[in-house]
């Protein structure tokens, strides 16, 4: 239950008040950027109107102006997303008794938009991607979008790696490192484990990101990503965690583990510098970590025609579905993988 001090503050600035539990429940700080410009922005509606109103003093026929004006700017699924974010701050804040009700819930009820939860993305050619990657000179900035585009791992699976998980036959920097046991038979690869959860402390240090994969995945690492990550690994500033982070910042926050918003942050600044990502974009337009996501699967399930190493490979095969295969799944997986992934440095 809210304090009266609570109480205060959530009708003197509702919009921070929903932001700061946003943050409490765990949310990113990437997530409560995107509630927050689309919260701010109605906010400015409602106060430049011929009837200026606040927030609690808001009716649905406000927030239907409002969403009527996106349609002739945004996508149909933009629309349904900005209207959600809405719908969800007055449900909260109904709930936590600050709004007496919820203006969206009867524009909800009519809106015909829906959000596209598998969008049409914008498509990038092999060729056209490879031109992006050699413009990225910053050792760790390439190494990043390099290992997304070669595993398919998410962002926040990337932030997760210890230098542990990486088993590089022919490396001078991580020569005498402690590896895990499940690689030490399987050179050049990387352990992504299913393990780590957001809170959860994972080799003596506390994670920010979860690992969302239905099992622990050995993903071959060939030699062009091997190259890059030894280029990496040679200039990478010495950690803050014992856990020895594979990807630590070089930035303000000098040999802090990488965070999902820092990987955002960069793949956005050379997105934008390709024409790539834009405000107010979605899915079908802008190119983020999660596209690379998209453009490992695309490319690789077209090249090898084998949709159940793409699903390993990305994490969404379960334990008892590869126990199902002969102990030669390993080397089948490399095989198929080296023999078809694509060239991008």
């Amino acid at each position: 239950m809210s304090s009266d001090t609570d109480a205060v503050d959530a009708s003197e600035d509702p919009v921070g008040y929903f932001l700061d539990d946003m943050t409490y429940h765990g949310k990113t700080d990437r997530t409560r950027e995107y509630y927050e410009r689309v919260l701010r922005e109605f906010e400015s509606f409602l106060d430049s109107g011929a009837r200026p109103v606040g927030l609690g003093e808001a009716t649905h026929r406000d927030c239907m102006a409002y969403v009527h004006g996106l349609r002739d700017e945004q996508s149909d699924s933009t629309v349904a997303t900005y209207a959600s974010y809405l719908h969800r701050f007055y449900a909260y804040m109904n709930q936590v008794g600050t709004f007496e009700e919820n203006p969206m819930a009867l524009v909800m009820e009519e809106m015909d938009e829906t959000i596209d939860t598998d969008p049409q993305r914008r498509e990038i050619p092999i060729p056209a991607m490879r031109s992006f990657v050699q413009d990225i000179d910053h050792p760790m900035e390439r190494a990043v979008v390099v290992t997304l585009l070669k595993t398919g791992m998410r962002a926040g699976e990337l932030c997760n790696l210890d230098v542990r998980d990486l088993h590089l036959s022919e490396c001078a920097v991580t020569a005498g490192t402690a590896i895990r046991p499940q690689l030490e038979e399987r050179p050049d690869s990387l352990f992504v484990s299913a393990e780590p959860a957001r809170g959860a402390v994972v080799n003596g240090e506390e994670r920010t990101a979860s690992n969302k994969r239905k099992r622990d995945t050995t993903i071959p690492v060939d030699a062009e990503l091997g190259d890059v990550l030894e280029r990496w690994l040679a200039v990478r500033p010495d950690p803050r965690s014992t856990a020895e982070p594979l990807f630590t910042s070089t930035s303000g926050d000098w040999g802090k583990r990488l965070t999902p918003d820092m990987v955002h942050h960069v793949v956005e600044r050379h997105a934008r510098d390709r024409g790539w990502y834009q405000d107010g974009g979605d899915a079908a337009q802008n190119v983020t970590p999660h596209y690379f996501r998209h453009f490992f699967t695309t490319h690789l399930r077209d090249r090898t025609g084998d949709r159940g190493i793409v699903k390993y490979l990305r994490g969404d095969v379960a334990q008892d579905v590869i126990d199902t295969y002969t102990h030669e799944w390993g080397d089948r997986v490399r095989t198929v993988y080296d023999e078809h992934v694509y060239d991008i440095c």
